[in-house]
Order: structure tokens, then C-alpha cells, then sequence
């Protein structure tokens, strides 16, 4: 009896296992019809070509032949970062030495064409690694190297212009600080000659005042005095005009008095007198 249930329960295991492999080998089939078809298709239409590429990764998505193929259509594009990405897929999937090769290889393609020398080095070397009698990796890699020593060189040009642009920049900077400076003394000593100026005109506005205080305490003392004065009121006369009156007055009475003493003298005789 039990001898007859472990072979039932291998047979379904091995009816599983089998039914696995079968959808595993149908999946790769029809995937690797889509890689064909678009092979055929990619260098006429790639829109289709890229679509039936898709296709097979659908049905595969591990298919080596699809995932390299499609980023080989990507490069001629010149959609590069697509390229990129297919390959370092392909460069991470792949079991076989050639196939990891060529994608390590396709992969310093696109690094230097997007300048990425020191970048593309690495590539080709990981390609020689897989491949190391391949002469076109290995001629890539001097152009690689050469143009990475170039970029390299390049920065240290740019960063001796920026240090010497830096270096001008503070010159400049310390030049209108002296400038500043300059200014700002030339506007002091102004300051200072002004402050002189208005403390000469201050002492010498000192000296005046003792005068001015003078002249000041004259015209006030001159100001009581007539203040003391008795001051005439509206519709009467002043002491002073009181007085002319009364000596215009005396005179004129003085005068009719000897008016009238004259005529009384008129109607007397005098006597004669004789001189001896």
C-alpha cells in the first residue's frame, strides 16, 4: 500500500515537471519568433521591430537574444540611455562568457558616445575579461583610455582657469575694497575739514557774542528806561507837551505886556534934558 502511493505522488510530480518544461519551451519558442520577426523588421521599421521585441519579453522575460537585439536597435537610434539599460540587462542575465562579452563590449559603445571615457575603460576591460583575443575590444579600450586622459587633462585646465579666475576675482575684489576705502578716508577727511570749518565758525561766533550780548543789554536797559517813562494815554498830553505849552503861553502873554506898556508910554510927555 505504501509502495503504491509514493508512485502515484511521483507520477503527478513528474506529470508536473513535465506540463513546467512544456510551457517554459513554448514560451521560449514563440519568444525567439518574435526576436526573429523583428529582426527582420528593425532595419526598415523600427517601431514595429522595437514592438515585437516587446513581444518576446513578454512571453520570456529573461530572453538573452531579445534583450541584446533590442538594445542594439536602441543604439542605432541614438536613444542611448534605452541602449544602455538593454545591455547592462544582458551583461547581468547572461550565463555564457560571449554573450556577457558582447554586452560589456556594446556597453563601452554607448559610454562613449555619451563622453563617458573613463566610464567606457571599465566596459571594455570587463569585455576583455570575458573575451580577452577580441582585437576590437582591445582597440576600443586605447581609444577609451586616450579619451579618458584627455577629459582628464581638460579638467585640470578648467579647474587651473577657475583657480585663476578666483585668484583675478579677489584681486578685483581686493582693488574696489582699496577703492572703497579710498572713498570712504576722502569722505572722513571732507567730514573733518567741514567739522573744522563749522567749529571756526562757531568760535568766531563766540567772540561776537559778548558784543551781541552788549548791543543786547543796551537796547534792553534802553527798553526799561522808556518803559519808566510815563507813557501818554489816548486823548491827553504829555508832561513834556504840557510844558512847551506853558512857555509858549509866558511868551506870548510877555509880549502883549510890553504891547501894552508901550502905548501907555505914548500919551506921556517926557522931559528934555540938555546936554552940557
Amino acid at each position: 500500500m505504501k509502495k503504491l502511493i509514493v508512485l502515484i505522488i511521483f507520477c503527478i510530480t513528474f506529470v508536473g515537471v513535465s506540463q513546467e518544461n512544456k510551457e517554459r519551451i513554448m514560451a521560449e519558442k514563440q519568444a525567439n519568433n518574435y526576436v526573429y520577426e523583428a529582426n527582420e523588421l528593425v532595419s526598415e521599421d523600427f517601431v514595429a521591430a522595437e514592438m515585437e521585441y516587446r513581444k518576446a519579453l513578454s512571453k520570456q522575460s529573461d530572453n538573452i537574444a531579445g534583450i541584446y537585439n533590442l538594445g542594439n536597435s536602441y543604439y542605432e537610434k541614438g536613444n542611448f540611455e534605452e541602449a544602455l539599460y538593454r545591455h547592462q540587462q544582458t551583461a547581468k542575465l547572461a550565463t555564457s562568457k560571449t554573450a556577457k562579452h558582447k554586452a560589456f563590449h556594446n556597453m563601452g559603445n554607448v559610454l562613449m558616445q555619451n563622453k563617458k571615457c573613463k566610464e567606457a575603460v571599465e566596459a571594455y576591460k570587463s569585455a576583455l575579461r570575458n573575451n580577452p583575443t577580441d582585437d576590437e575590444t582591445r582597440y576600443n579600450l586605447a581609444l577609451a583610455k586616450e579619451c579618458a586622459k584627455q577629459q582628464e587633462d581638460e579638467n585640470k585646465d578648467d579647474e587651473n582657469k577657475e583657480d585663476k579666475d578666483n585668484s583675478d576675482d579677489k584681486k578685483d575684489e581686493d582693488k574696489e575694497n582699496q577703492d572703497n576705502n579710498k572713498d570712504n578716508q576722502d569722505n572722513k577727511d571732507g567730514e573733518d575739514k567741514e567739522d573744522e570749518k563749522q567749529d571756526g565758525e562757531d568760535k568766531e561766533d563766540e567772540n561776537k557774542k559778548p558784543e551781541d550780548k552788549k548791543e543786547d543789554k543796551n537796547k534792553g536797559d534802553k527798553e526799561k528806561e522808556d518803559n519808566k517813562k510815563p507813557q501818554p494815554k489816548p486823548g491827553q498830553l504829555s508832561p513834556q507837551q504840557i510844558k512847551s505849552l506853558l512857555e509858549a503861553m509866558n511868551n506870548q502873554e510877555q509880549k502883549v505886556q510890553e504891547k501894552m506898556n508901550a502905548e501907555k508910554q505914548k500919551g506921556v510927555k517926557v522931559k528934555t534934558e540938555k546936554d552940557w
